[in-house]
């Protein structure tokens, strides 16, 4: 039911805090670390416990918070990453979570002083900022890049993406809805795809090809356009046939899905004015790591015309680490605490 990793490299903090908890909560997994600042220099963000939850095995967030919770104690405080909208009365609006979450429902049922929301890849986007050289995969453009705009973007059970941005000492994240942005086709292939998709439904978004499911929206497509029988009914399915090979189709498949994000990003690392270069997080990309760098996703990143240059100069990076969301949400809590953004 649950996991305890190691923790992630620290990150540094001035001022020393309560522990509190940091829970990521994606549409398959919620991540939780009881999290506390450092006292002393170079001491960062302590991550006390952590622990890894299925979120099919609970009925809802509160559930797994009052788990953790008799496991290390209760704290005052909890900040949330979540992708979806959050209303005014703490309701929060996603298509990929399984069950209601509510911050005030949180809050008044666990007896939390406070419970924060942030986007989750938002969160990840301020974890970025302090990944260490061995908590990466390089897949083209040279090691380091100057201080600018970030891109983190991820595909799991929907497609996140944040753009971080650096501003004298400290930073500001935009956080974004891309993987809602339609889908473009660039080959013969992708469009018949893309037709083929259309027919289900009026807006196909980046996100329905770019994510777990997406991977198996592909894959049907892709069988209706060669006029073969699906015999794969998982993303977990498609995606092991086309990494040991055992089937063309899965593997014409994964090929699809890689073009189509090499592509993506690029457009993306044009649209938001990304310098400082750009971080693959998410679910799916560390199982088919090797399949990535030996299909056409840097060709396609580079395939902006004149600008295939200028994307020559960006770092493209895959992040493996299983706790960048919630090192990154007590960093965006730390940050905001520290600048009394949380401030009545």
């Amino acid at each position: 039911m649950t996991a305890v990793v190691p923790p992630l490299q620290s990150v540094r903090h001035d001022s020393a805090s309560r522990p509190f908890f940091a829970a990521d909560v994606g549409g398959t997994h919620v991540r939780v670390g009881l999290i506390q600042a450092g006292a002393g220099e170079g001491s960062g963000i302590d991550v006390l416990a952590y622990r890894k939850y299925r979120n099919a095995e609970y009925p809802g967030l509160e559930a797994i918070l009052a788990d953790f919770a008799s496991h290390n104690g209760q704290v005052a405080d909890c900040v949330i990453a979540t992708a979806g909208y959050a209303l005014a009365d703490g309701t929060v609006i996603s298509a990929n979570l399984p069950w209601p979450l509510s911050s005030n429902r949180i809050r008044q049922d666990l007896g939390f002083e406070a419970v924060h929301l942030v986007n989750d890849f938002e969160a990840v986007a301020h974890a970025a900022a302090h990944i260490s050289a061995s908590q990466v995969l390089q897949l083209t453009g040279p090691a380091e890049a100057p201080r600018g705009p970030t891109l983190v973007i991820g595909p799991g059970t929907g497609l996140g993406a944040a753009v971080w941005i650096p501003v004298g000492n400290q930073s500001v994240v935009l956080a974004t809805e891309a993987g809602q942005a339609s889908l473009a086709a660039s080959t013969d292939l992708e469009i018949a795809v893309l037709q083929q998709m259309l027919r289900e439904r009026s807006h196909v978004s980046i996100e329905q090809a770019l994510s777990g499911p997406g991977l198996l929206n592909l894959y049907n497509a892709l069988c209706a356009v060669r006029g073969v029988a699906a015999t794969h009914t998982t993303p977990d399915a498609v995606s092991a046939a086309a990494c040991d090979g055992s089937d063309p189709l899965a593997v014409e498949t994964l090929e699809l899905f890689c073009g189509i994000l090499g592509s993506t990003i690029g457009d993306m690392a044009l649209l938001y004015g990304v310098q400082g270069g750009v971080y693959l997080a998410g679910g799916i990309l560390p199982k088919i790591s090797q399949f990535l760098l030996n299909s056409t996703f840097v060709q396609r990143f580079l395939n902006k015309g004149p600008m295939g240059k200028a994307l020559q100069s960006i770092p493209v990076k895959l992040v493996e680490h299983g706790q960048l969301g919630v090192i990154g949400a007590a960093s965006w809590y730390l940050e905001k605490s520290a600048t009394k953004a949380f401030a009545a």
